[in-house]
């Protein structure tokens, strides 16, 4: 069982729902209750019982959630315990990532980060938005990049990326579709985007498929929960012709009949904010986002 999961169940059983409980973990309900699928999966009973006026435990639900409870109490004393050894470094400092970055953007802020505090060790883990912001409540990350700014008084966020999206095609549609100037977004219409799932990121997929509903295009059913949107998942579908997907310039190697094209008028930008909690002290957090900082301002 991982923090992430006992966390959310607990929440659903104090929110006494699903609605209150995501508010409250500041994710996505879709994302809540897949975590909680995923933890009566994991433990093979049904924790929760879900119905129109809110949820309930279940008999084994009732079991794990004082064992939970205790869990997350011992979790949460031994970080604060630990804090007074890690503020000067010489820790262990928690990234979480998304797929897709800039490259050589990690790579500057963590060297400088390694010869200013040669103790700290990085663990990287590949989250969506989502994840990262239920891993961050939790105490599971130290420092996120996020597709979209959270909101409050929780967490310190630094902007380290504004990409403008141009789009993947087969190359015979995008020498059919491509102007002076790259491709409007209204001439993708009629094609399938391959997008991805809606819990991972909420606002930043709302952000997105708000625009391209606007120039046109009808964007189908939502990509299928837990489905990551990796390189080849792009590719595959992209180089049979029927289909688009999003990326930034100097995405990837590209296989001959892919190819990537701006879009006119660039409108689409995806944004990758740092984000940490506001009431970390830590020395060698503080290193890796003012290096961050340097990059950006390279």
């Amino acid at each position: 069982m991982e923090l992430r999961e006992l966390r959310a169940f607990v929440a659903a059983l104090e929110e006494g729902g699903l609605s209150a409980a995501a508010r409250r973990l500041h994710i996505s309900q879709p994302a809540l209750s897949q975590t909680i699928s995923g933890l009566e999966r994991r433990l093979g009973v049904k924790l929760l019982v879900r119905g129109s006026t809110g949820v309930r435990a279940t008999d084994a639900g009732t079991t794990l959630l004082s064992e939970a409870r205790a869990v997350l109490a011992r979790h949460d004393q031994a970080v604060r315990a630990m804090a007074a050894h890690t503020a000067d470094g010489g820790g262990m400092l928690r990234i979480g990532i998304p797929l897709e970055l800039p490259p050589g953007l990690l790579d500057s802020a963590l060297a400088e980060l390694a010869a200013a505090s040669p103790g700290t060790r990085v663990q990287a883990r590949h989250l969506s938005t989502a994840d990262q912001l239920a891993a961050l409540h939790a105490g599971e990350l130290d420092v996120g990049l996020l597709r979209e700014r959270p909101p409050g008084p929780d967490f310190d966020a630094l902007l380290v990326v504004r990409e403008r999206l141009g789009v993947l095609l087969a190359a015979g549609p995008a020498a059919e579709l491509a102007g002076p100037d790259g491709i409007a977004l209204e001439a993708l219409a009629g094609l399938e985007w391959v997008g991805f799932p809606r819990s991972g990121s909420p606002a930043w997929y709302d952000e997105l498929t708000a625009i391209l509903r606007s120039h046109g295009l009808d964007l189908g059913p939502d990509a299928p929960e837990g489905q990551l949107l990796i390189a080849d998942v792009k590719l595959a579908a992209v180089g049979a012709g029927r289909a688009f997907a999003l990326a930034p310039p100097g995405w990837q190697p590209l296989p001959e009949h892919v190819v990537w094209s701006p879009l006119t008028g660039h409108p689409l930008v995806r944004r990758t904010w740092a984000v940490w909690p506001a009431a970390s002290r830590r020395r060698d957090l503080g290193l890796f986002v003012a290096a961050l900082d340097r990059v950006i301002a390279r």
